[in-house]
C-alpha cells in the first residue's frame, strides 16, 4: 500500500490542492518552517507572519479532518530548515515511499524538485489545477504570437469561463471598461474602515515568534492585520463585496496621502496562499453586477485582474523562465536606493508609499506601478534590485506574480513582451492622481531649480538617455516630438537637473539593517486586534 508525504507549502492552504485528493490511508501530510525559506530575500515580518499563522491553523484544520499532520515549527531542535531537506528527513522518519508535492510558486523550487524526481525516494509532481488556466494552456496560446499581449489573453479567458458574458458577447458590449476607471479621488472622499480580526493564540504565538527571529527585517509587526484562515478570508471577500465593490473601479488609479487601502479588496494575499479561490471570487464579484449591486465598470475591472492579468503573468512566468528573470532590455545598472529601507527621502510620494509598505506590507498596483516602480524606472535601478526589494517587503509577493510585473511591467526589462511602452511618467501624473504633492517640498509644475520635482527631470533624461530604443516606439511618438521641439538649453538644463539628483543618490548593493528605520521596532503587543489588507 501506498505510503506518501503530502508536502503542502506556505501558499497551499486549500483543501481544494491537487495532492490532498484521493489520500490513503496511510498518507502523511507535512507543513514546514524553514529559516531558508524566510531569509534568502528579507521577507517583511508581517509576510513572514500571515504565512506562519496560516499554515499553523491550516495543519489544525487537516487534523480536525482526520489526517495525519506533522508540522515541523521553526523552533524545533530537527528542523533541517531547509524545506525540501526537511521534507525528505521526515519522510524517512514515516517510512513514507514517495513525497507528493504541488508546483510551487518559485522556479528554484520547482527546478530544486524536479531535479529530486529521479532520486531512491521519487518525488511525484503534480499542476496547480486551483488557477484558471495551466501553463501548457497559456503556452499553446502563446506559441507564435510576436506580442503575446494580455487583451488578447483576457478575452480567451472569458469566453472560455463565461465570466461577465452574454452568449457570444462581452457584458455591456465592451471588453474593457479601464477607460472608466481613472478618476482621483474627491477631495472629501470617505472611505469604509477596513474589517478587524481577533487574534487568537495561535497568532499571538506566530507574531511572537517572527518579533524574535526575523526583528531586523524591513517592516513594523504593530499593525498586522491579514486573514489567516478560511472563515477571516471570506469576511474579507464579504466586506468588500458590500463596502468597497461599487467604488473600486472608478478610483482604483488613485493614490492618498493618508489612506493606504481606498476601495481596493486586500484579497491577493488570501488569494496567493489558497485561503480563497480565483473562481469563487470572481463568480460572487460578478453576483454583484448581476443582482444590481455594483457597476459594470467596476466588477469588470477587478475581474480583468483575477482572470485576466493574475493567469496572464502566470503564464508568462512558466513558460519564460529561467530567461525571463535575467532581462535587462535597458541597460539598467543602478543599486537600489537606501531610501527604499528607510522611507528617508525628501520625495512625499515615495516616502509614504514607502512608509505605507514598511507598516502594512501593504501598498496598491499604482504605488508600486507609478510610484516606486516609475521612480526606479527612471532611474535606472537595475531589475534584479528592484524585484528583491517588491518580492521582500509585500504580503502577496509571490514570485510568479512579483517577478513579470516588475521586470516587465514596472521596468519594461524585458524589451516589451508584456507592455508595448515603458509605464513612465513626470511629477504631472503623481499630482493628477494623488494629494502628494500639496505637502511635498517639491513643485511638480517645475522642472528644473531647487524646488522642481525631481520626476520631471528624471523623466525627460530618461527618454533622452534611451532614444535609441524607444523613440522609434509608435506609441512613444507624440512624447519623443514633444521632446525634439523643446529648445535645447532646456533640455541641457534638465539632463544636469537629472545627473545632479542621481549622483547625490545614497544607494545600497543589497538590504542593509544598520540603514533601517525599522531596526529594532518590532515590538509584538499582545492582544492588540489589528486590522486587514490586500490589491
Amino acid at each position: 500500500m501506498s505510503n506518501p508525504l503530502i508536502l503542502l507549502l506556505g501558499d497551499q492552504l486549500s483543501h481544494e490542492i491537487a495532492s490532498l485528493r484521493d489520500l490513503p490511508e496511510g498518507a502523511v501530510i507535512a507543513l514546514c518552517e524553514v529559516a531558508a525559506e524566510g531569509t534568502y530575500v528579507p521577507h517583511h515580518p508581517q509576510k513572514i507572519a500571515l504565512i506562519f499563522s496560516a499554515m499553523r491553523h491550516f495543519a489544525e484544520e487537516l487534523r480536525e479532518r482526520g489526517r495525519l499532520v506533522h508540522y515541523s515549527a521553526l523552533e524545533d531542535d530537527d528542523n533541517v530548515q531547509d524545506l525540501l531537506g526537511e521534507a525528505e528527513r521526515l519522510a524517512s522518519l514515516y517510512g513514507c515511499d514517495e513525497i507528493r508535492a504541488v508546483r510551487p510558486g518559485e522556479w528554484r523550487l520547482w527546478q530544486a524538485m524536479q531535479a529530486r524526481a529521479t532520486a531512491s525516494l521519487p518525488w511525484r509532481l503534480l499542476e496547480d489545477d486551483r488557477f484558471f488556466s495551466t501553463p501548457e494552456t497559456f503556452d499553446a496560446w502563446a506559441r507564435g504570437r510576436k506580442a503575446p499581449r494580455l487583451e488578447h489573453f483576457y478575452r480567451l479567458m472569458r469566453r472560455r469561463t463565461g465570466l461577465l458574458m452574454e452568449g457570444d458577447e462581452p457584458a455591456g458590449g465592451r471588453w474593457n471598461f479601464d477607460h472608466d476607471n481613472r478618476e482621483p479621488l474627491p477631495s472629501e472622499a470617505r472611505f469604509p474602515a477596513p474589517p478587524r480580526h481577533a487574534r487568537d493564540a495561535t497568532t499571538e504565538a506566530v507574531l511572537a515568534l517572527v518579533a524574535s527571529h526575523f526583528d531586523r527585517h524591513f517592516g513594523h509587526l504593530e499593525s498586522f492585520h491579514w486573514p489567516v484562515t478560511r472563515r477571516q478570508a471570506l469576511d474579507e471577500l464579504e466586506h468588500f463585496l458590500e463596502y468597497r465593490l461599487p467604488a473600486f473601479g472608478r478610483f482604483q488609479d488613485a493614490i492618498s496621502d493618508s489612506e493606504p487601502f481606498l476601495y481596493h479588496s486586500r484579497l491577493s494575499a488570501a488569494l496567493n496562499l489558497g485561503l480563497l479561490l480565483p473562481r469563487e471570487v470572481c463568480e460572487a464579484v460578478e453576483r454583484e453586477y448581476r443582482e444590481g449591486r455594483a457597476p459594470l465598470n467596476a466588477v469588470e475591472g477587478f475581474i480583468r485582474q483575477v482572470l485576466g492579468w493574475r493567469e496572464y503573468v502566470r503564464g508568462l512566468y512558466w513558460t519564460r523562465m529561467p530567461d525571463y528573470k535575467r532581462g535587462n532590455a535597458l541597460g539598467a545598472e543602478r543599486s537600489l536606493p537606501s531610501f527604499f529601507w528607510s522611507g528617508e527621502t525628501e520625495m512625499r510620494c515615495l516616502r509614504r508609499a514607502i512608509e505605507m509598505t514598511r507598516d502594512h506590507a501593504y501598498a496598491h498596483h499604482i504605488q508600486r506601478l507609478m510610484v516606486t516602480g516609475n521612480f526606479a524606472l527612471l532611474c535606472d535601478v537595475a531589475p534584479e534590485a528592484l524585484c528583491d526589494w517588491y518580492l521582500a517587503v509585500y504580503a502577496d509577493a509571490c514570485e510568479w506574480v512579483e517577478l513579470p510585473n516588475t521586470l516587465g511591467m514596472v521596468l519594461h526589462a524585458d524589451g516589451g513582451l508584456m507592455g508595448s511602452k515603458p509605464y513612465c511618467a513626470s511629477g504631472k501624473y503623481i499630482d493628477r492622481m494623488s494629494d502628494h504633492c500639496r505637502d511635498c517640498r517639491f513643485d511638480p509644475k517645475q522642472a528644473i531649480g531647487e524646488e522642481a520635482c525631481p520626476f520631471n527631470s528624471l523623466y525627460w533624461d530618461f527618454l533622452e538617455r534611451h532614444a535609441d530604443t524607444l523613440s522609434a516606439n509608435p506609441r512613444m511618438k507624440l512624447i519623443y516630438g514633444s521632446l525634439s521641439r523643446m529648445k535645447q538649453e532646456r533640455r541641457d538644463a534638465m539632463r544636469r537637473q537629472a545627473a545632479s539628483f542621481l549622483d547625490q543618490l545614497d544607494a545600497e548593493p543589497a538590504y542593509s539593517p544598520a540603514h533601517s528605520s525599522t531596526h529594532g521596532k518590532n515590538e509584538h503587543r499582545a492582544g492588540y486586534d489589528a486590522k486587514e489588507t490586500t490589491p
